[in-house]
């Protein structure tokens, strides 16, 4: 099921214009143009979502302290942040 919520903007002239003009031309509507380029703008594709997260897989690989998780997290709990944070 596909849903759509309904907005309002406010475009100045030259926008508007220029969105008309475009609309007008490519033969669809207002809308759909201001959509697609929302779409483009905020949504990040699947190949950038998967590039970003194959970026990060691995990235603690090869550090001591997840040799042995159960100590690692026994020692976090230990003391206060502060004293953490002064330690390293």
């Amino acid at each position: 099921m596909y849903i759509m919520r309904r907005t309002q903007l406010y475009l100045d002239d030259d926008l508007w214009n220029a969105l008309h003009a475009q609309a007008r031309s490519s033969g669809t509507t207002i809308s759909h143009l201001v959509r697609k380029a929302v779409r483009e703008r905020y949504v990040p594709k699947l190949e950038e979502r998967k590039t970003a997260m194959l970026a990060i897989v691995g990235i603690r690989k090869g550090r001591h302290e997840f040799d042995n998780p159960e100590a690692y997290i026994r020692d976090l709990r230990r003391g206060t942040r502060l004293d953490r944070l002064n330690q390293e």
